[in-house]
This record gives structure tokens, sequence and C-alpha cells, in this order.
């Protein structure tokens, strides 16, 4: 195989390390202010992280500028090592300025930390911790960060400024966001992740501000705008989003919230520059539309004539009416976009919008959004092909391709998201079994099996909490430490959309081509 460029993969790989210190140097002002006594360990661990990026950045700078694909992939890789690491390191300094009896002292132990902070960076959004409200400040604001930075991809942020470094980002938008393809608002790959980061910041702070005038306080409106829009869910409070269950203006903020995060960024960018004919003529975008609608109708039919009655006397009020349907949008987008918050507890509904529910964990959002999941395009094009597929077994001599946005689709791609569905169920399935056998061994009852099939769907499509045991609003503290490796395996496996990692497995991507 020709020889890895070495000094560009460790370069940039420096690059993301002096990000992730910038982010933790922000996590210092935050400790000043509300006075946690976290302030050192942040500013020890950004000076260690940004030091650590300088110096590898420093003795590869004769570094060859070009990178090729398999460098591309190499480096997203390395990158999220090295992310992962780092954002461990607060978690780590903080232990020698808080005391033995508290949480993050209790909970401490190197596999929940790097499940936490994998969590974080990958936007999943489940925690070890039972009680986060115990939580120093700076360190909600920490969990909050890794969630925001990680929803759009880091390496993404990367390539807006690569061209300060006079190399070429095509490789690293690709590896990381390998989808079915990458709508481009700029020519330049560049200006479309500046574009990409500029739409996400202006939403993070305009819907932080909705929230701050909705009834947060400025804290947890900033945490939740940066969790929500990355479509991930870490919460400041215990009850998560329950906590406001009374404020129904938030509610609908986090429902469009939701949303956009499900949506492609491209689109988004479209909608700030007022081209919403554009937006409409997108396929996948009407389908991720009629996709929220129609099975929140279901759920709205479910809930406001089964379930509800049973807790109102009013059975046909405005009021029931009214919160069903909230409640099921709410919980359909939520689910759907991979952001799993939750306005009371879905799982104790009905056994229907329980596999309702369950079925969303393969659905995602869109391409080109924050959400996780298999995305809307690739059930899309697999239906479109299934279709086609009866025409040509009627007419076999016949060139019938697979349309899409009212152009052909190049064979190979339908074949790519075929291979992605058959891994992703494989990889599913597999990870089920082991889950079982490291969290409950061999002598697991059926709802083990049921909790072992949710909690792997959950984390491999980056959704958050699973069904059942480790439903909503519970913590993963009581995992076993193989299970909760084997998660973050898998949150970083789903992230990362399988290929990115599955491929540095495979002998012919180390072979010289």
């Amino acid at each position: 195989m020709k020889s890895l460029n070495i000094k560009v993969i460790l370069n940039l790989s420096g690059v993301l390390l002096l990000l992730n210190a910038l982010f933790m140097f922000i996590a210092t002002c935050v400790s000043v202010y509300f006075e946690d006594h976290l302030s050192y360990p942040f500013l020890l661990s950004g000076t260690i992280v940004g030091l650590g990026g300088l110096i590898m950045m420093y003795f590869t700078r004769d570094r060859r500028k070009h990178i090729n694909k398999r460098e591309g992939y190499i480096v997203v890789c390395v990158g999220w090592l090295f992310l992962i690491i780092s954002g461990c390191l607060p978690y780590v300094t903080s232990l020698f300025f808080l005391p033995n009896d508290h949480i993050i002292s209790e909970n401490f132990s190197v596999v929940n930390i790097v499940y936490e902070t994998v969590s974080g960076y990958t936007a999943t959004g489940t925690s070890i911790y039972d009680n986060v409200e115990s939580l120093p400040k700076s360190i909600l604001f920490w969990r909050s960060t890794t969630n925001w930075i990680g929803g759009m991809g880091i390496i993404v942020l990367t390539i807006a400024i690569l061209p300060f470094l006079g190399i070429g980002g095509r490789q690293l938008f690709m590896a990381e966001a390998p989808g079915i393809h990458t709508d481009k608002i700029h020519p330049r790959i560049t200006e479309t992740a500046k574009n990409l980061w500029l739409v996400y910041l202006g939403l993070t702070l305009f819907f932080a501000a909705l929230l701050y005038f909705g009834g947060m306080n400025l804290f947890d409106a900033a945490n939740h705008s940066m969790s929500v829009i990355a479509t991930a869910g870490f919460s400041t409070k215990n009850a998560g989003i329950m906590y406001w269950n009374n404020n129904i203006f938030i509610q609908y903020v986090l429902i469009v919230m939701m949303f956009l995060g499900g949506t492609n960024f491209a689109l988004i960018y479209l909608m700030v520059k007022g081209q919403f004919k554009k937006i409409w003529k997108n396929e996948e975008f009407r389908w991720w539309v009629w996709l929220i609608a129609g099975i929140s109708f279901i759920v709205f039919i479910a809930l406001f004539y089964v379930v509800y009655p049973n807790y109102s006397t009013e059975v046909y009020s405005w009021s029931n009416l009214e919160h069903s349907f909230r409640s099921s949008l709410f919980h359909v987008i939520s689910i759907a976009s991979t952001t799993a918050l939750a306005m009371e507890d879905y799982t104790s509904w009905l056994s229907v919008t329980t596999l309702i529910f369950f079925a969303l964990f393969f659905i995602g959002g869109s391409a080109g959004s924050t959400s996780g999941g298999i995305t809307v395009i690739r059930h899309v094009i697999l239906l479109k092909n299934s279709w086609v597929e009866f025409k040509r077994i009627l007419h076999p001599n016949a060139i019938i391709p697979v349309r899409y946005n009212n152009r052909s689709l190049n064979q190979s791609i339908v074949f790519h998201v075929m291979a992605f569905f058959v891994m992703f169920m494989i990889t599913w399935i597999a990870s089920s079994i082991l889950f079982g056998l490291l969290n409950y061994g061999v002598t697991m009852s059926f709802q083990n099996i049921l909790t072992s099939l949710t909690i792997t769907a959950s984390t491999l499509g980056n959704v958050g909490p699973g069904l059942g045991e480790y439903g909503p609003g519970t913590s993963m503290n009581s995992l076993s430490e193989g299970a909760k490796l084997l998660c973050s395996f898998l949150m970083i496996l789903g992230r990362l959309e399988l290929f990115t990692i599955l491929i540095l497995f495979t002998p012919s991507f180390w072979k010289n081509n």
C-alpha cells in the first residue's frame, strides 16, 4: 500500500484538539461565572488539549497539503478518537476539586466517562448520571457543548477553517457525512461548511432566545438550545423537558427545533434566503413532512380516543384535543429526529404506540441534518427500488431506473443504499445478541431480549433512550461495563454511518490501488 501521509493526519487531528480546547476555555468562563469551583479543571484540560494540538501542528507543519480519500477516512476516525479522549479530561480533572461523595466521584470509572463523552459527541444524549441537577453548572454546560459540536460535526467545523491551513476539505466532508449525496449550497465545499455552521449557530441563538422568553432561565435555555438543535437530548433537569410540562409555548418551540434539526440544513439555508419553492421541490423533505404528519395523526387518534379519556372526564374537550395533538406531534418528531425528548412517559400508553415508536428508531431524519438513524432518503430509495423491481419482473428487457428528485439515480447509489441497510440490520442483530450476553448473561429472560433489541437499535441510530427498562428519563448507569463499551462503539458507528468505521476493517482499504 502507498504510505499514508501520517503528518497530515496528525496535523488535522491537532486542529481538532485546538477547537476542542477552545470550547473548554468557554466552559471555564461558565465555571467562573457560577463559582462552581471547576474553573481550574477546565482551564487545565483546555491547556493540555490546546498544547497537545499546537505541538502536533508544529511538528507536522511541513505536511503534504493534499489528502486522498483513504486518508480522509483515517483522519475522521483518528480525529474522533482524539476528540473523545480529550473530551474526557474535564471529568477526570474535576475529581481533584470535588468531594468524594459528589456524583461525579461516586460514578467515576473510565468506562462511565467514556460513555458519557461518546454519548455527548455523537448527539445520542443518554447519560450515566441519575441526578444531573447535582452536577456543577460547568459540567452541565460541557455536556451540552459536546452535543452541540458533535451534532453538526466538528470535522465540518474544521473544514470551514481549512483554507487558512492550505488544505482541501472535500474528502473529510464526505468521510464524516457519507450519505447518498451532500447538498451543496456553494461550489466550494469549505464555503458550504461555513454556511451550514452559520445557519446552525444562528438557529441555536434564535431558539435560545425563544426558550428564555418562554420561561426558561438563560442557562437552561442555552443548554437546551444547543442540545435540541443537535437532536441530542442532554438536559439540565432530572425530569428533562417534563420539568416544563405546564409551559405549552416551550413545548411548541421544541417541536419546531426538533423538526428543523431533522431537516437537511442545506434546505434550511434556502429557507433563510426565502427560496421556499426549492425546499418543497426536494423529495426527501416532502417525505419527511408527510411521514411526521401521517404517524402523528395515528398517534393522535390513539391518544384522543383511547389513552387520555382514561385520565379525564371531559373526553372530547378542547383541552384533550389540543393535548393529544401536541403530545403526538412532540413525541413522533422527537423519536423520528433521534432527539428522544419526552414530555411524558410514552411507553405507558398503548402497545401499538410503543411499536410505532420502536419502528421510528430505524427511520431517522433527513440526510444532511443532525439526526442519526438510517435517514429518510435511504428508505425512499429502497421503497422506489422495490416498486421498480415489480415493473422489471413484468418487463425484464426494459431499462427502468430509480428516479429521485426527477432525476435517474446511478445504480451504484441504489446498491450503496441496499448495502447500508443490510449492514445496519446485521450490525443491530449481532450487537443485540452481544449486548444481551454482556448485560444479562446466558440466562436472560424474554424481557431482557426485548430490552437488548431496543437499546442497541437506539444507540446505533443515535436516538437516545430505549424502551422498557431503559426508557425515557432512565440513566444507563446500571448497565454492565461491557455493555457500556459496546453501546459507546455503536454510537460512534452510527454517528459516522457505519462505512466510515467498518471500511477500516476491510483488507482492500489497506491495499495499494
